[in-house]
């Protein structure tokens, strides 16, 4: 099954209020009142505005996006460690080690790697060797 893509942004802003207690009903409610200010508390760097943009656009694949999941369009190195921490709470040291290209040693099974390959960008490489997850930067060989 192909998921809506929304932006790594998009993707941030969403995990955040997820992290803060904020439901996927009230995170559609929100949006279907066009009001997004009671947001602004929980991270007042985010510009919520941006997910109105996103469910005025087509409101039934926002509420897709929201209650089954999403892919991002392209995710950066540090977008990907910011991610594994907000979606997953997955903390570098502890859960995984950063690589240049990516981490290693990330422990994550089950939905939640299915999850992760389902979101990210095509230009990652997910392996699972035993018990742990590597997810690097594809090579441009790797496109062809």
């Amino acid at each position: 099954m192909t998921r809506p893509k929304i932006s790594q942004m998009e993707a941030y802003m969403i995990e955040t209020l997820r992290a803060s207690g904020v439901t996927n009903e009230a995170i559609i409610q929100a949006a279907k009142e066009k009001d997004v200010s009671t947001w602004k508390q929980i991270n007042d760097q985010y510009d919520f505005e941006q997910l109105l943009v996103l469910a005025e656009q087509d409101f039934s694949t926002f509420e897709e996006i929201i209650n089954d999941g999403y892919a991002v369009k392209f995710v950066t190195v540090g977008g990907l460690e910011r991610l594994l921490k907000l979606k997953f709470q997955k903390v570098e040291g502890k859960d995984f080690q950063k690589l240049k290209t990516g981490v290693q040693g990330l422990d994550l099974s089950g939905s939640s790697l299915d999850e992760l390959k389902q979101m990210l960008s095509i230009n990652w490489k997910i392996t699972k060797n035993n018990e742990y997850v590597s997810v690097l930067l594809k090579e441009k060989k790797d496109f062809a």
